[in-house]
């Protein structure tokens, strides 16, 4: 597949149906989305609509991932609420596994600015069990390096800098726990693109999530408007042997559209 049809986008909360239609018009064949709300919820999935989706993914080379919230606290120890956690993972695997999605983007959790060791070790766990859930259904798991907060700010994503994403990497050494790289992410922190790129394995990606940044806050602008250098990007990238998906997170669809000219015109 040439580097250009490798780029889709985010749908999220949109009705997949929806974003499914409108990625078969314009060509995308790759799409992420959100099960938490509206017509997407995890448990709105009968098997009529399972076939009638997964025929317009076959009939047009469509593959999609669902993309669980960063907001559900994979660091979550507090009793009850982490059997929770459990079972959402676990719905959103299902899920995928019904649907045929190429597979699941997971987060390391979350801090509030104590206890981060416990938390560390609440979230590896947690998906240690994911991944061994994932396993059996057949299903894969990305890893998403998170944005970084304001020192001053209560509460902190984990997974975020290089050193907390190897930590759990060389924890879950699975095949089926792969790495949701996100460029905008890694702008926000010292170690910058190259430093993920060249301190992580690029041979673990499903994904590639775009959109560009100052490198301040997290902001998920057009490219051009931040500071990111995608030719450059993308280069690394395919030099290094990458050849899965891009996913476009920024915008409304018409801006998607023109973000993916911009690309084409990069001639990767």
């Amino acid at each position: 597949m040439d580097f250009i049809d490798r780029i889709g986008y985010d749908g999220g909360a949109t009705p997949l149906e929806e974003t499914l239609a409108f990625a078969a018009e314009h060509g995308f064949h790759y799409v992420d989305f959100s099960a938490e709300t509206g017509a997407n919820r995890v448990d709105n999935w009968p098997d009529d609509r399972l076939r009638a989706v997964r025929t317009v993914m076959d009939r047009n080379e469509i593959a999609v991932t669902v993309h669980t919230a960063s907001s559900v606290n994979v660091a979550e120890f507090a009793p009850h609420v982490g059997d929770a956690v459990d079972a959402y993972l676990r719905a959103n695997i299902d899920l995928a596994r019904r649907i045929t999605a190429h597979g699941v983007v997971v987060h390391g959790g979350m801090h509030f600015s104590s206890a981060i060791d416990a938390r560390m070790e609440a979230a590896r766990d947690r998906l240690l069990r994911a991944v061994d859930y994932a396993e059996s259904s057949g299903v894969s798991l990305f890893f998403e390096n998170l944005n970084w907060e304001p020192d001053n700010a209560e509460v902190h994503y984990l997974g975020h800098t290089v050193e907390e994403c190897r930590y759990f990497f060389d924890a879950i050494p699975s095949d089926r726990f792969g790495w949701a790289f996100t460029v905008n992410h890694a702008n926000l922190v010292p170690e910058g693109i190259n430093g993920f790129i060249d301190s992580l394995d690029v041979a673990r990606i499903g994904e590639v999530r775009l959109a560009d940044n100052t490198g301040e806050v997290e902001v998920h602008l057009l490219p051009g408007q931040g500071n990111i250098d995608f030719p450059s990007t993308f280069r690394r990238l395919e030099d290094a042997g990458y050849r899965g998906y891009y996913t476009m997170a920024f915008g409304s669809l018409d801006e998607k559209l023109a973000a993916r000219e911009l690309f084409r015109g990069y001639g990767i």
